[in-house]
């Protein structure tokens, strides 16, 4: 598998728990990184339907106030995608910290 891009991550992991329409899953992503990553309807349209041909996460449709209103949410497919992916950002953020603390540990024998 190839990864994830940081907006087709973004987008499952707001899919985790529920099902939600294009706005809601804005405001999730929003919300929940206290405004760090917000993501334009125009990019999260193309996210949407690139997650979609990849069969990770299905449309649902509903009527609500006499329109359709399209909603989303993640397949196990994507699920585990997201899980791999998880685990992939895991290990960087070890193998970062590992390699960090050993330039920190030169640095402090140097300064001795």
């Amino acid at each position: 598998m190839n990864p994830l891009s940081e907006s087709m991550y973004l987008v499952l992991l707001a899919l985790y728990h529920e099902p939600l329409h294009g706005y809601g899953i804005i405001k999730e992503i929003e919300n929940v990184s206290g405004g760090t990553y917000i993501i334009a309807p125009g990019t999260l349209y193309a996210v949407l339907n690139n997650l979609q041909k990849q069969h990770f996460i299905e449309t649902l449709k509903q009527e609500l106030d006499s329109r359709k209103k399209k909603t989303y949410c993640i397949t196990d497919k994507g699920r585990k995608a997201l899980n791999l992916e998880f685990k992939r950002y895991e290990n960087m953020v070890h193998f970062t910290k590992k390699l960090m603390e050993k330039e920190n540990m030169k640095v402090e024998g140097e300064r001795d």
